[in-house]
């Protein structure tokens, strides 16, 4: 197997983290918000900038190149280097020679007694931050050359932090996250072991997740350490260990980015995937319904996503047969939830309350009203069912078995007789009755049935998939409606979730080259722009956070599927 070097990035493009870390190093502190220097960022109770990082020559702040690999971070300039390495996911190395370092406390000052509190110890000598914001403490011990307090012990508003002037001296230093107490730092291995390691445990992730890659994936290794650098220890809510969606701004998990998460990794890290499916179940409310998003300190139910989970689990099996009996229970509860709270009674088609239910969450389908019978999720719920049929049949319920393949022929039919109108699927108003169509993608997201659909509207469905590809990919609001906007969320940008749901239901609907187009150009997409939260479909430009794992693990689902094609073809 013949792969590049190791990739090379800007944390302001990726977060320089560490998996189970709570932590990262960017400039990135807050929504689209770019700090001049790179910062310690937390990630409990929220994103917050927690110490800010000023590389400096003299005592003067240095303009330095900061670029970052899986292991390392480093700040160059022509006078010398620091480079930082985490030890752990709680605890992170700096070393410098050649350029000092400023260590500054960077949370807002929400009060004269919600700012930083700094002391040093006087124990072992360190200095200790302590912050209301995150309820965490951030403690630099001096391991080599010299630093010096900055500010007296203080909160409040006062400047305050570390100063290591460097002047020719190498100096090297621990930070850490913690609690209340712990033990005094006291190290072990030196700093190349220490980057080693890092390097190591991540090497030994990538394999894990993309063994096929070569010189035909070149983006692989880097969707492999997005996943690894977003991922964090259980903590708070957060109860299995969890890949976040980003470790920007989106650091959380919602309940169907998840799915892809664990596809992504279920071939080589079963147990890890596992956990990544089973997250929102843990937080699952007494009607069935997931949560719309878990993060360390939050839990929210004011929406849902959309029901993929059955989708998922076809993708996932076997890895679910170790606990098939409270996997069927959990996904009947969370598809009962739909079936009973969000169907009309003497309806056969459930609806969603807000596009956020639904995951596009400004989609057009949703402009004419917000309470939407839609084709989507019926096609969801359908797959659902099969899925629990499946799971009901291997448990030896036949008659739970067939009670679900029944439910899931009577709503394909109610689909196709009151959504299909001979031309294309329209969304009907819960309280109006009425129907529309829109421009939107969402409303051909039935080709997940695949080969359940009539014949004649697969062929509908996959003609009209074509007129959104552009050369980057799928759009989700056709090009050409006056509607579409080059960074319009769900009303024109090309988005992860979208390009993979359809590739599959196209392929198994009988339409491998259409699906094999689309691959192709979202695996170009990432590789020419990385890993967006999405993509403008016209340029290919990426747009919003650009750090998010249900991208990269979109590209490692379409190219290990890929690489299986290839091999399974055997030479041209």
């Amino acid at each position: 197997m013949t792969v590049a070097a190791g990739p090379v990035f800007s944390p302001q493009e990726i977060p320089f983290s560490f998996r189970g870390s709570w932590f990262d190093f960017s400039p990135v502190i807050g929504e689209k918000k770019y700090a001049q220097d790179v910062h310690l960022v937390s990630h409990q109770t929220g994103m917050h900038p927690i110490l800010r990082l000023i590389p400096t020559v003299e005592g003067v702040r240095a303009e330095t190149t900061v670029t970052a690999a899986p292991h390392r971070l480093t700040w160059a300039h022509d006078a010398g280097r620091i480079d930082l390495a985490y030890e752990n996911p709680d605890t992170a190395r700096v070393r410098g020679q050649g350029l000092g370092l400023r260590l500054v406390a960077a949370d807002p000052v929400l009060t004269p007694f919600s700012g930083p509190y700094f002391y040093q110890d006087p124990g072992d000598g360190s200095w200790v931050f302590t912050v209301y914001q995150t309820g965490r403490r951030y403690r630099i011990t001096l391991l080599a050359g010299r630093a010096e307090p900055l500010g007296a012990q203080a909160l409040g508003e006062a400047e305050r932090g570390v100063v290591l002037p460097g002047d020719g001296e190498p100096w090297e230093i621990a930070v850490e996250e913690y609690e209340t107490a712990r033990a005094p730092y006291t190290g072990g291995d030196d700093f190349e072991q220490v980057a080693a390691a890092a390097r190591a445990g991540f090497e030994a992730f990538r394999d894990a997740v993309a063994p096929w890659r070569s010189d035909r994936t070149p983006a692989a290794e880097l969707a492999a350490y997005v996943l690894w650098s977003a991922t964090v220890r259980a903590a708070g809510f957060v109860t299995r260990p969890a890949v976040l969606m980003s470790k920007h701004w989106m650091d959380k998990v919602w309940s169907w980015d998840h799915c892809f998460n664990a596809i992504a990794l279920a071939g080589g890290l079963p147990e890890l995937a596992w956990d990544q499916f089973r997250l929102p179940f843990d937080h699952q409310d007494a009607a069935g319904a997931l949560p719309d998003s878990v993060t360390h300190s939050e839990v929210l139910h004011n929406f849902v996503k959309p029901p993929i989970h059955g989708w998922a689990l076809g993708l996932l099996r076997p890895l679910h047969e170790r606990e098939p009996a409270e996997v069927y229970r959990l996904l009947e509860r969370w598809t009962g939830f739909w079936l009973t709270a969000r169907r009309v009674p003497g309806r056969e088609l459930a609806h969603y309350q807000h596009g956020n239910d639904s995951g596009w969450d400004n989609a057009t389908t949703f402009d004419p009203e917000r309470l939407v019978e839609s084709a989507d999720l019926a096609a969801f719920l359908i797959l659902q069912m099969r899925e629990l049929a499946r799971l009901a049949g291997e448990l030896g319920r036949p008659e739970a078995s067939d009670r679900w393949s029944e439910a899931a022929g009577r709503m394909r039919d109610a689909l196709i007789a009151e959504l299909w109108d001979g031309d294309r699927f329209v969304a009907r108003g819960v309280h109006s009755g009425r129907t529309w169509s829109s421009s939107s993608l969402l409303d051909l997201m039935p080709i997940v049935l695949g080969e359940e659909l009539p014949a004649s509207v697969r062929d509908v469905l996959a003609a009209r998939i074509e007129t959104h590809l552009t050369a980057f990919g799928l759009a989700t609001e056709l090009p050409t409606s006056e509607h579409y906007q080059d960074d319009g969320y769900w009303r024109g940008p090309i988005w992860a979730p979208s390009t993979v749901l359809v590739e599959d239901g196209l392929r198994r609907a009988g339409y491998a080259d259409l699906a094999d187009e689309i691959s192709a150009r979202f695996r170009a997409l990432c590789e020419k722009s990385g890993f967006a939260e999405n993509f403008d479909a016209g340029s290919g430009t990426g747009l919003r956070d650009r750090a998010y794992t249900w991208t990269a693990s979109a590209y490692l689902i379409l190219a290990a599927a890929h690489e299986r094609r290839e091999a399974a073809a055997g030479p041209a």
